[in-house]
């Protein structure tokens, strides 16, 4: 039984992870904004939490919640998480720091927070979950896969720094997801890009994203997700990266095998 807090469980992946944490016995602190949809994860014997990943003392308060009524954290999950679509010459800046602010700042902090507990016990588990985007970029998302290729720089790093004292850091890379984190895709596409420069390929992207995540899409349940990160949690040794999901592991192969300028011709004719 391990002690695991696990952000943005309001709905998604969060949630998901946070549902099939408490199945497997653990104890489970799930945060987030909106702690009213966090039933779920307390009508299974789970605690949720009131947490914006913007407010530093919202992240101090709920390491520190863990601490003093567990006495122990052993995994920290730092799923929460935003996005932001629209062209880089469109996109105002102040939208992009908050982009940072939450993809990448909070996770940091909350590392920092949980650390000294970690090493005390000589163990403990960092999940980041990071995206396939994390290693590839897609037009018009600029922003949020920098986040990624950010916070998996910072996880590697990362892993070197700690595993002398016997905590493991993981990097999840979900492919394409069902779940809310993509509602608003053609929206800010439509709202930040299609009266400029780039409108024809806004708009082609946000029609393509209403089709891949609507009613009849592919796209796996965020449970696949869950599953993987109960396994890199409960492994005597977890793997450093594990890509899950619809596409995951085709896009990121892609991405590693194709020339720079062959996969930017299959990014852009994509969504033509």
């Amino acid at each position: 039984m391990k002690v695991v807090l696990v952000t943005g469980a309001s709905s998604g992946i969060g949630k998901a992870t946070a549902l099939e944490l408490l199945r497997a016995g653990h104890i489970v602190y799930g945060a987030a904004r909106r702690v009213q949809q966090m039933d779920a994860i307390r009508d299974a014997g789970g605690h949720a939490l009131p947490m914006d990943a913007r407010r530093p003392e919202d992240l101090e308060r709920a390491v520190h919640t863990v601490i003093e009524e567990q006495g122990r954290i052993d995994v920290l999950i730092n799923n929460a998480g935003t996005v932001l679509h629209g062209a880089a010459e469109d996109i105002p800046l102040d939208l992009a720091r908050d982009l940072f602010e939450v993809n990448l700042f909070a996770p940091a902090r909350l590392v920092q927070l949980a650390l000294p507990y970690m090493r005390k016990q000589k163990s403990g588990v960092i999940v980041n979950v990071s995206s396939i985007g994390g290693e590839i970029a897609l037009p018009l998302g600029c922003w949020y896969y920098a986040s990624k290729h950010a916070l998996e720089a910072y996880s590697d790093t990362l892993r070197m720094e700690v595993e002398p004292f016997g905590i493991d850091v993981v990097i999840i890379q979900p492919g394409i997801i069902k779940t809310e984190f993509e509602d608003r895709t053609a929206q800010d596409l439509r709202e930040i890009s299609g009266t400029t420069a780039y409108g024809t390929m806004a708009e082609a992207m946000a029609r393509r994203s209403e089709t891949q995540l609507g009613a009849d899409s592919q796209a796996s349940d965020p449970g696949v997700v869950a599953a993987a990160i109960r396994e890199a949690v409960e492994a005597a040794k977890p793997e450093t990266r594990y890509a899950v999901g619809w596409l995951a592991d085709k896009l990121l192969e892609l991405d590693r095998t194709l020339p720079d300028r062959e996969f930017d011709k299959l990014a852009t004719n994509a969504i033509r």
